[in-house]
């Protein structure tokens, strides 16, 4: 059975998304606070997030940052509020989905089964390190080769990582910060370095570095592996 937390100050609201997707078979718990939510999401097994942007406590927008700094368990972001700028900064902060209210009951349980699903295949896809083909580009992560068309591209040990994040994650959008924390978390330096050492990837992947076909920009959030 797959665990869900919603995270929901509107105990109507909230309880309506906990029959719904009982109903559908998961498991559910609800907090009605933003610190609490945090505190749940942190500690227990869940497969998917539900989480109200205006929260007492932890706004949505801070529990997201802090969820993404200790977890990839995906987040679906709701709000009564349809501007785009908190679209954009819910799924920059590494939101998996944005939903808008009112909606549909139905609408969202298809949503978190897409995202349990989509989570699912991406993590097995981790558990198993398998070599990853798209459209004439080779990543061998045991042996930390790439490879364009046949040929053995050379890439340093940073542009490797950087490039098998995004690889192994497909169409996910990863943002500047997220990248610099998972790969510079030790290290000296600022965010810059991540546009750095995207461009030099794409010097040496892209069959025309100013046109990518591999890593794209998502404009105003980050980068994403498109396949």
């Amino acid at each position: 059975m797959k665990k869900i937390l919603i995270i929901e100050d509107d105990k109507s609201i909230a309880e309506l998304e906990r029959d719904y997707l009982e109903a559908d078979g998961f498991e559910v718990e609800i907090a009605g606070e933003g610190n609490e939510g945090l505190e749940l999401a942190l500690t227990d097994g869940y497969s998917l997030i539900i989480l109200d942007l205006m929260l007492p406590g932890l706004d949505g927008f801070s529990v997201c940052r802090r969820l993404r700094a200790e977890t990839e368990v995906p987040v679906l972001m709701v709000s009564a509020r349809k501007d785009d700028i908190d679209k954009i900064r819910g799924l920059g902060l590494g939101a998996d989905d944005y939903i808008t209210k009112p909606f549909s009951p139905g609408e969202l349980v298809a949503r978190v089964k897409s995202h349990i699903k989509r989570y699912n295949r991406l993590t097995e896809r981790e558990r198993k390190p398998l070599e990853l083909n798209v459209r004439g580009l080779r990543i061998e992560p045991d042996s930390r080769r790439v490879f364009l068309n046949g040929k053995e591209v050379v890439l340093t040990g940073k542009e490797f990582d950087v490039l098998f994040m995004l690889a192994s994650n497909p169409d996910r959008v990863y943002t500047k910060e997220e990248i610099f924390q998972r790969n510079w978390e030790d290290s000296f330096g600022d965010i810059t370095t991540v546009t750095v050492h995207i461009r030099k990837i794409r010097e040496k992947i892209e069959y025309d570095p100013s046109n990518p076909q591999y890593i794209e920009t998502i404009w105003g959030v980050g980068y994403r592996f498109t396949t």
